[in-house]
């Protein structure tokens, strides 16, 4: 896929999310497996610190999981995240972005989202993804890739 079809998101803080942004921002979309994880948290608060930077780049972020929206809310507050997270409840999205897909853990094969990140400029182009994303400095090169935009 290297055009995103619009499309309108649910997110915290009730808020309905325009994908691509009609507003005029590049989207950073990352896609995550469960909130209150440990890689969810640490990837989480590595884009909150990074919040400022991602902004002066003109680009918001978002995190998408399957999580419902009570979940996310919860997550968003304790974590003091300054960004929304979209409610895929449906999995509308993960289908789309191909991130829900057969993954395989000590033995056991079961379907769930794996760890992605999109940016998406304000025609709905694709400009970079990342799958398979470690967390450890993964905010950091995707910021270094918004600035350069």
């Amino acid at each position: 896929m290297n055009k995103v079809q619009p499309t309108t998101c649910q997110a915290t803080n009730n808020l309905k999310i325009s994908i691509p942004d009609t507003n005029g921002h590049n989207i950073v979309l990352y896609f995550y497996p469960k909130d209150a994880t440990p890689g969810c948290t640490t990837e989480g608060q590595d884009f909150r610190d990074n919040h400022q930077a991602f902004l002066d780049a003109n680009t918001v972020v978002y995190g998408v999981s399957k999580d419902t929206l009570a979940k996310h809310e919860k997550f968003k507050a304790k974590q003091k995240f300054p960004f929304e997270l979209i409610a895929d409840v449906d999995g509308d999205l993960c289908e789309t972005f191909n991130v829900w897909q057969l993954k395989k853990f000590m033995g056991r094969e079961y379907m769930g989202i794996v760890r992605s990140t999109f940016i998406i400029n304000i025609d709905g182009n694709i400009l970079k993804q990342w799958d398979k994303v470690r967390v450890k400095g993964h905010a950091e090169e995707v910021l270094k890739a918004v600035q350069i935009l």
